[in-house]
């Protein structure tokens, strides 16, 4: 990084997703989509502990688009069907 560059890290107090310069990237430290977070988090957050929820900082949150657990499962049965 340049000199003088600054690099702003946000971090969702919800689900500790991280931003880097406005780039989500996923614990894995790949570089990810804030929909795909939305369908695969926030979203389930919402349901699951909606105060929680409340304090997410993903603008995509309430979104729908991106990965979802539903359209994984889908797509590990198709890999199945293929196997047998």
């Amino acid at each position: 990084m340049a000199e003088g560059t600054k690099m702003e890290v946000k971090q969702c107090p919800a689900c500790g997703a991280k931003w880097i310069n406005g780039q989500l990237f996923w614990a894995t430290g790949k570089p990810g989509r804030d929909i795909d977070l939305s369908g695969l988090v926030c979203n389930m957050l919402e349901r699951v502990n909606p105060e929680k929820a409340q304090t997410c900082i993903n603008q995509c949150k309430g979104n729908e688009g991106g990965e979802t657990w539903k359209g994984r499962l889908e797509k590990i049965k198709e890999d199945l069907d293929k196997e047998m």
